[in-house]
């Protein structure tokens, strides 16, 4: 597919090959199937950004079998921007598609001021989803999130909520974000006995954060709880992006909240000069293989990624067709990631 082919300003078509180069995983011990590969809306979806360009990127993530877009309250800026944008192009070009879709949103950090816009209440919760549903124009979502542990919230009244607000047919699943180990294991066993159980966990997880790894993959395991990873290319940085500089374009340039320059150091830069060269010889992009390195591990149901451009999902979705590691590439990535 060209992306120049896709005008935003002509009705949508979708192409009738959409499922072809996408590959599905069961989700824990759920009748739900996720694409290997999901699409983030944390940036590039707000009111500051191109619309046309946002418009553009869902298209061709659904073109390629994309079935899966994600979101949060607060994603923007401002806060509910993502949601908005992603109301309006949903309006224009996916409503007689909503049945092919997997949409799902996230509450848990501080959205409106007081006392009651943050963290796991279950007034919180429940308002928040209503804001996003009507900002959205849905009527539900397929999943919806604790975004965060509350640290002063009783766990049984945010697992209560996410129940409730399944039983009130606003979503269909529910799942927690950046859970350890322990608290996942408590979340899943209160959902359970509610009889709503934990659909997926969405962790932080990249072949440069594997927290995830101590414990909490073996948890999700054995509550039979999916999971989709977030920020599997370390904010760009396992990508040949900063190999020759800082690009202009680039996050650490334009948004130095989640990504420094000065934390980009030259034996940082060492290890993923090697790390695309062993990308290189398997015939992959270095963030292809950052891709494939995760979904290795059957337990990762998905890949949450984020684009500035939508040609850049074409190259995400290649990362499918070489998922496969040698014992000897694994072993050279890990003493790459030691040093």
């Amino acid at each position: 597919m060209k992306i120049n082919d896709l005008d935003p300003l002509m009705p949508y078509q979708p192409q009738e090959s959409r499922y072809e180069s996408m590959k599905f995983r069961r989700c824990g011990k759920s009748g739900l199937d996720l694409p290997m590969l999901s699409l983030g809306l944390w940036h590039n979806f707000g009111h500051s950004d191109d619309f046309r360009n946002a418009r553009t990127i869902l298209r061709t993530a659904f073109d390629l079998g994309i079935t899966h877009f994600d979101l949060a309250n607060n994603y923007g800026p401002p806060y509910g921007a993502a949601e908005e944008n992603f109301g309006r192009i949903f309006e224009k070009d996916f409503k007689p598609l909503r049945d092919e879709l997997l949409i799902s949103s996230k509450a848990g950090w501080d959205m409106w001021p007081g006392p009651y816009g943050n963290f796991g209440s279950k007034k919180y919760l429940v308002a928040s989803l209503d804001q996003s549903l009507r900002r959205m124009g849905l009527d539900y979502v397929d999943i919806f999130y604790h975004h965060r542990p509350d640290p002063a919230t009783p766990l049984e009244e945010t697992m209560a909520a996410l129940d409730l607000i399944v039983r009130q047919g606003k979503a269909l699943y529910v799942g927690i974000s950046q859970y350890n180990a322990e608290d996942t294991a408590r979340a899943s066993k209160i959902l359970k006995k509610l009889g709503t159980p934990c659909l997926i966990h969405q962790p932080r997880y990249s072949m440069m954060d594997r927290w995830v790894e101590d414990g909490l993959l073996d948890v999700l395991e054995t509550e039979g709880i999916g999971a989709i990873a977030f920020s599997p290319l370390e904010q760009g940085v396992l990508t040949n992006k900063y190999l020759k500089g800082f690009p202009e374009d680039s996050r650490a340039v334009k948004d130095g909240r989640y990504l420094q320059t000065d934390k980009i150091t030259p034996a940082l830069l060492s290890t993923v000069e090697q790390l695309n060269e062993l990308a290189r010889k398997r015939g992959q992009s270095l963030a292809q293989m950052a891709i494939a390195w995760l979904l290795k591990d059957p337990r990762i149901t998905s890949v949450l990624v984020g684009v500035s451009k939508a040609a850049q999902l074409n190259d995400n979705v290649n990362s499918l067709q070489a998922l496969d590691f040698s014992e000897e590439e694994l072993t050279k990535i890990e003493q790459l990631l030691r040093t």
